[in-house]
């Protein structure tokens, strides 16, 4: 038998909150309303052209995977503060890196840590995040993009990010 241990996702405690007041949301009110909006289109009849009701289930659909999605994640998060300001690439780090000779500023981790913010978000399991992950300030390293080029990269800063 073999056994998945994943790391433990890093997140700040607003985004913790923010996605479990998401969640509770979601399987209170919003399942509520998605209902609501299921048995107001079965009403008007038909089901098979009934686009109302397709819509309905659809976003019932979705709405039952982000559930699903945030309660796994949100199980195995690691709320806390923001990592050491050590000049480490590691979850939680806002990064400056000369990326095949662009500027990049990019958030190390989930993506959910950033929220709406826009900015860009590479994980640890990414082919440019397991490259990047354990390096410091100064270190210049290639890695291998899914198109098979090498892409070279140079850390420019790292710093904790405080969202």
């Amino acid at each position: 038998m073999t056994t998945n241990h994943e790391p433990a996702l890093w997140l700040t405690q607003e985004a913790y909150d923010r996605l479990s007041a998401e969640l509770e949301h979601l399987q209170g009110p919003g399942r509520a309303e998605i209902v609501d909006k299921i048995e107001q289109a079965r009403s008007e009849g038909d089901l098979k052209e009934n686009g109302g009701y397709h819509a309905a289930k659809e976003e019932q659909g979705k709405a039952e995977a982000r559930i699903q999605y945030l309660s796994d994640f949100l199980q195995k998060a690691e709320v806390g503060d923001a990592p050491a300001d050590d000049g480490v690439v590691e979850p939680g780090m806002l990064v400056e890196a000369n990326i095949a000779g662009d500027k990049t500023t990019f958030l190390f981790g989930s993506r959910e840590v950033a929220g709406d913010s826009g900015l860009e978000v590479y994980s640890e399991k990414s082919p440019i995040g397991a490259a990047v992950h354990g390096k410091k300030v100064g270190d210049k390293l290639s890695y291998t993009a899914p198109n098979g080029k090498s892409i070279d990269v140079e850390i420019i800063s790292a710093t904790p990010y405080v969202g």
